[in-house]
């Protein structure tokens, strides 16, 4: 199975973004992860919109764009348009929290998370969910057939440089048979497995074992002292 490794910005210096997310690319990066925090959802706040839409200008490389917001549903197509113009925006990806899908007494429900991902498909961008770690993945089972993304938390979401959870295997696991399971049937799932939160060379072997394809890294790959070989030891077992 292919490993994509997806350096998250939240570990870059911003104060020279666009250097350092063309290190990352030199390094041998196969997406940009761009956390999108709101300071409601999680307790941080990170970047908007605008942001999306300078990096869509110089990035080459597909964007992982990762909700973390209530509400996504409200901004979903602005995050979409953000990544459209002269660049290919079916290569990038639009991931919600599938807890925050939905208004106030559907919130978190398969229906109002299905909802949101027609909506970002519908632009012409990839649609993904994540759920956090305390979230069981089995009730969202209904939703497979139409993510491209299917994203599980190692961390609780919010910060970077958290311990690894190890106990969040068995979504993977489950989600890779959800996939197998699908081949010998007539309608076949085709979402990619994403692993986030303190990915390294170790936790990495584990994810990738468990079924992850993607793995997101952040201080590991922005805080080395060589990057292009932080990004090698991570697809290197």
């Amino acid at each position: 199975m292919e490993i994509k490794i997806a350096p998250s910005i939240l570990s870059a210096d911003f104060s020279k973004l666009g250097e350092e997310i063309a290190d990352v690319v030199a390094a041998g990066a196969d997406l940009i992860h761009v956390d999108v925090m709101d300071g409601h959802f999680v307790p941080n706040i990170t970047i908007g919109v605008p942001v999306v839409a300078s990096l869509a200008k110089t990035v080459e490389l597909p964007l992982d764009v990762h909700l973390m917001i209530e509400n996504p549903e409200k901004f979903a197509e602005p995050f979409a348009d953000a990544l459209a113009g002269e660049r290919e925006i079916s290569q990038d990806y639009i991931v919600v929290h599938a807890e925050a899908c939905g208004a106030s007494g559907e919130q978190g429900s398969v229906d109002a998370l299905k909802k949101c991902l027609e909506m970002i498909q519908a632009r012409g961008v990839k649609a993904g969910f994540s759920v956090k770690p305390g979230t069981p993945i089995e009730q969202y089972e209904e939703a497979l057939s139409l993510a491209d993304m299917v994203l599980i938390m190692t961390v609780e979401p919010g910060f970077g440089g958290q311990k690894f959870m190890e106990d969040m295997m068995p979504k993977v696991k489950w989600l890779r048979e959800k996939l197998e399971e699908s081949e010998k049937g007539d309608r076949k799932l085709a979402y990619e497995i994403q692993v986030d939160g303190g990915i390294n060379s170790e936790t990495a072997k584990v994810a990738h074992d468990a079924g992850a394809g993607v793995l997101v890294a952040g201080n590991y790959v922005f805080k080395a002292e060589d990057r292009g070989e932080a990004v090698l030891s991570l697809k290197s077992f």
